[in-house]
């Protein structure tokens, strides 16, 4: 769509952990060339473990670029999820080079840069770039969680990314929040 409106540049975009009680929220942002074929890329929550690890490795081969930002469950706290999960897209956006000419964003929200852009309910679903953006954002905040339960196993963040699953909450009672937890986040203090 954007490609056939005269854009040679054009950046998928999405987002990973906007709704885990711990943890960072992570963008990524993917250039993929015209006719690339990544067979089994779709929306990051609707594949396996397996297969997103593969595609992640895929996608990097296969794009014209990649960028994957973090940011931290501080400024989550500090500024809320919505702003933190659109400042990750920011900082995704203007680590690209080459630099895209044209944004196509998961979601409802514009990335506050000064590009063209066009946000897309279920982008995921229907646009390659932003699934690819998916699977990297994904597999990346996936492993940050599995590193943090190598730290804090108690929380089982190596299979619920920090998200609240009643073994966690359950932990959060008993152990009370690790330096990773989202404070402003309900169920957390």
């Amino acid at each position: 769509m954007a490609r056939r409106a005269g854009y040679t540049t054009v950046a998928g975009l999405d987002e990973a952990g906007r709704g885990p009680l711990a943890g960072p929220v992570v963008a990524a942002a993917v250039i993929l060339p015209g006719e690339v074929h990544l067979p089994g890329v779709r929306d990051s929550k609707k594949m396996t473990p397996h297969a997103r690890e593969k595609a992640f490795e895929l996608i990097q081969q296969e794009s014209t670029a990649v960028s994957i930002a973090v940011v931290s469950h501080t400024y989550i706290d500090t500024h809320n999820i919505l702003n933190a999960a659109l400042e990750a897209m920011k900082r995704a956006v203007l680590a690209l080079a080459p630099r895209p000419t044209f944004l196509l964003v998961d979601g409802i929200h514009p990335v506050p840069v000064r590009l063209p852009q066009k946000c897309l309910k279920k982008g995921d679903q229907r646009s390659m770039s932003i699934s690819a953006a998916s699977v990297m954002a994904k597999v990346y905040r996936d492993r940050i969680m599995e590193n943090y339960h190598r730290l804090f196993p108690q929380y089982g963040f190596e299979q619920n990314k920090g998200y609240g699953t009643r073994y966690h909450l359950d932990a959060l009672k008993r152990f009370g929040p690790c330096p990773f937890h989202r404070l402003t986040f309900r169920g957390v203090c």
